[in-house]
């Protein structure tokens, strides 16, 4: 997402569309796609839209008229594990693993 938060911001959100299905999709829905996913992914709960406006904002082409602000992002090292451990956590209760090789 912090890649289509960049794209976004900079006016090229169009870059986010897969080059081999450029040609069969709208790019409008794309872009819309994309506004309604900025906004699901806010990070306070008071700006995310609810499941019955994300599936109206999809469904009809008016203007969507929250705009997005920049996603908060935050992972951090558990420190209460051991030093060998590569579990990552975010604080947002997202779970991340990495995996070893045997």
């Amino acid at each position: 997402m912090l890649q289509a938060w960049k794209l976004w911001n900079e006016g090229s959100a169009k870059d986010c569309i897969d080059p081999s299905i450029a040609d069969s999709c709208s790019p409008g829905e794309v872009l819309r796609s994309i506004n309604v996913g900025l906004l699901c992914v806010q990070d306070s709960p008071n700006d995310r839209p609810s499941m019955s406006s994300v599936v109206f904002m999809l469904e009809n082409e008016a203007t969507i008229s929250p705009t997005p602000k920049q996603p908060t992002f935050t992972i951090q090292r558990n420190l209460n594990l051991k030093e060998t451990d590569l579990d990552i956590y975010s604080l947002n209760d997202l779970t991340i693993t990495t995996m070893e090789c045997r």
